[in-house]
């Protein structure tokens, strides 16, 4: 056999190989709501139905007080660990395709700590910008939240998070005011005075108590009802 057909062989076999594990990994994690977005009926017409687009922080909350979705026509697609540009890259599925009249989007926390590798705050910014103009182009009202207070990431600790966060809601309260949607500043009323939560309100200084989520459902449904009257 030539060596430049056992080369191009070669090359064919490491593309291949390349090709099906980016596939096997499902980087956005587009598999986890794909049946149940499937199974949710379309809003009916007078229905108010809202997604929720987040990480941990809006996933675990179905957890903790589920009477808050399915009260509410609310549509909870949080998924752990995410950062903006997965969720950017779900955003059609599991927001659009839903046809909600309002989106809550509570991102950049993961940004931060580097869970899928270095992110500057601009960059958290214009991913979560991305989501708003993908919103308002399709007829979603978009509230932009604030990212939580964390003085420290449990799980890489060191990154600052409590200089960088106010940090990143400075953007995002710009660019909500800039695009004319809500802008939800959970941050100012669930911070202490080191820019972390108290420990009423978090579990390990990120995630959230119930007594978290009960200043967060108050907040957010009349952001929410703000929304649609707007």
């Amino acid at each position: 056999m030539k060596k430049q057909t056992v080369l191009w062989l070669m090359i064919s076999f490491l593309g291949l190989s390349i090709t099906t594990k980016t596939n096997a990994q499902d980087w956005p994690n587009l598999e986890k709501y794909k049946t149940a977005n499937t199974e949710l009926e379309a809003p009916a017409d007078s229905e108010n139905r809202v997604v929720f687009m987040g990480n941990s922080i809006t996933e675990m909350w179905k957890d903790a007080h589920p009477e808050f979705f399915t009260d509410n026509p609310y549509v909870n697609r949080g998924i752990g660990g995410q950062t903006t540009p997965q969720m950017l890259l779900r955003f059609r599925q599991d927001v659009i395709g839903l046809n909600p009249k309002v989106v809550v989007i509570l991102a950049g926390t993961n940004d931060i700590a580097g869970n899928t590798g270095p992110m500057t705050l601009e960059q958290i910014h214009d991913n979560i910008l991305s989501m708003v103009e993908l919103a308002k182009a399709n007829g979603i009202k978009p509230i932009v939240c604030s990212v939580l207070p964390a003085y420290d990431y449990p799980w890489r600790p060191g990154l600052n998070p409590n200089i960088k966060i106010p940090k990143l809601n400075a953007l995002l309260k710009d660019m909500a005011k800039a695009q004319d949607v809500m802008y939800l500043d959970y941050f100012s009323e669930m911070a202490d005075d080191r820019n972390g939560m108290p420990s009423e309100l978090t579990t390990d200084e990120v995630h959230v108590t119930k007594a978290g989520y009960d200043v967060m459902e108050k907040m957010v449904n009349k952001a929410i009802a703000n929304a649609l009257k707007s």
